[in-house]
């Protein structure tokens, strides 16, 4: 069973068990979080599809922590003008595993 649930103003395909990263999220680490923004379900009968959002479907799932992604560095500069500017930016995240996918049907 797997659904594509939309996290954070995106969207990702999950699965029971699965741990990914995504957007920040304010929830502290060891909580549980529900999601009820699925688009597309799939179980092992049936496809069902959302129009908008899958009636009575949730997908629960565990904050595990809140890493930062690798470093960006933003370079401009501007040749002959004397124009430099570096700057560096670190994306928060949040780590979290998939507990269980729910449909009331």
């Amino acid at each position: 069973m797997y659904a594509i649930v939309r996290i954070a103003g995106r969207q990702f395909m999950v699965k029971e068990g699965q741990t990914f990263t995504v957007p920040k999220l304010d929830a502290d680490a060891g909580t549980t979080v529900k999601f009820d923004d699925i688009t597309f379900l799939r179980t092992k009968t049936d496809a069902i599809v959302g129009r908008p959002k899958v009636e009575g479907g949730s997908v629960e799932a565990e904050v595990l922590e809140h890493p930062r992604a690798a470093k960006v560095t933003v370079f401009k500069f501007r040749r002959r003008e004397k124009y430099r500017r570096k700057l560096g930016h670190r994306q928060q995240l949040t780590r979290i595993r998939v507990s269980s996918i729910k449909h009331a049907g």
